[in-house]
């Protein structure tokens, strides 16, 4: 059900160059008018500038930069995406406060922010560098009426709305290394988890996880991951509204999500492989057994890599280390003219 808080957003934000009267609000909301203007203190907490002027009413003359639950709210056009936001200043990790919504019966949809996460992680249990009002670190949780093993798809959707929203706003060339990394320049800029609680048919919730470094620059990432690691902010030399990409994000995730439920996969597919980082590439892989190689040619339906090796066969890979920045030309010119001659 939609809070009242997030009513009054939409009545203000409607009426954003004219004063709307404590009576209307209070009429259209079924509140008082003292609730109303408690509702506008908290506001202005926030950092919104509220004019109130007797006989006029309440408008709204200023917005703030920090992110919260108002300031997300306003403005966001979405049906269920980020309806329901929890917001932290600090917190180890948003997985484990979705998690723990979740499990409390958080609805499809419900967003969890943070300005910072002092214990963030990546896929593999790997740390993920969360600096206080720098980057978007943000958990979503789904309720999606598919089966356990399409999860998957959900974290190469995801792949494909972070690289269309910084696309539209950077005009830089992100790409998506598989499985849940976004490039830029070859460095890494935002990651993706995906976890999920089902049974063997039934999925109860997933919730993804986002790691965006946007406003960083180059001396506040840590030392260590300077050579592989980029924000929005070095390749742009521009500082990036943190709330704007929110909801953008946001919005574009709700128009995927729902064109992929209702038409399945293949128009995520045809972009993921748009964005494929390596596409049509030589890729050395190295798995517990063996390693092996050859030309990274897309992705599957419950997402693995599609490999066409030299002779002639395609593999698919669930998981393995690979070497995207290896050498393999020669395997490259050996498969490109196999695949010629049997083309001919």
């Amino acid at each position: 059900m939609e809070s009242t808080r997030n009513k009054l957003i939409e009545l203000l934000a409607a009426n954003q160059d004219y004063y709307i009267s404590g009576q209307v609000l209070s009429e259209k909301l079924n509140i008082s008018r003292n609730a109303i203007w408690k509702h506008m203190k908290e506001l202005k907490k926030d950092g919104y500038i509220v004019e109130a002027k007797s006989k006029k009413g309440y408008q709204i003359t200023g917005f703030p930069d920090k992110i919260s639950e108002n300031t997300i709210q306003w403005g966001l056009n979405t049906k269920w995406a980020g309806k329901t936001i929890i917001h932290k200043e600090t917190t180890p990790s948003t997985q484990i406060v979705a998690h723990q919504a979740a499990n409390e019966g958080a609805e499809h949809g419900t967003i969890i922010i943070a300005d910072e996460q002092t214990k963030g992680k990546g896929r593999m249990e790997r740390e993920w560098h969360s600096a206080k009002n720098k980057g978007i670190w943000l958990s979503l949780i789904l309720r999606p009426a598919i089966l356990p093993y399409l999860a998957p798809q959900l974290t190469l959707l995801t792949a494909t709305v972070l690289a269309d929203v910084i696309y539209k706003h950077t005009k830089t060339a992100p790409l998506i290394k598989w499985p849940n990394d976004i490039m830029l320049n070859h460095k890494k800029t935002t990651g993706i988890l995906t976890e999920m609680q089902a049974e063997q048919d039934q999925i109860q919730y997933i919730v993804i996880g986002i790691g965006m470094n946007v406003n960083q620059q180059t001396n506040e990432l840590p030392e260590d991951l300077q050579a592989i690691a980029t924000s929005l902010h070095i390749e742009t030399n521009k500082s990036w509204s943190i709330q704007t990409l929110i909801q953008d994000i946001l919005q574009t995730f709700e128009d995927s999500y729902d064109a992929f439920i209702e038409t399945g996969f293949s128009e995520v597919k045809r972009k993921w492989e748009h964005y494929g980082f390596k596409m049509g590439e030589y890729i050395s892989i190295k798995t517990l057994r063996e390693k092996w190689g050859g030309i990274f040619s897309g992705i599957a339906e419950d997402g693995a890599l599609i490999i066409k090796t030299s002779d002639g066969k395609t593999k698919k890979l669930y998981s393995g280390e690979i070497e995207w920045f290896g050498e393999g030309e020669n395997d490259v010119k050996q498969i490109r003219s196999e695949t010629n001659e049997r083309k001919q």
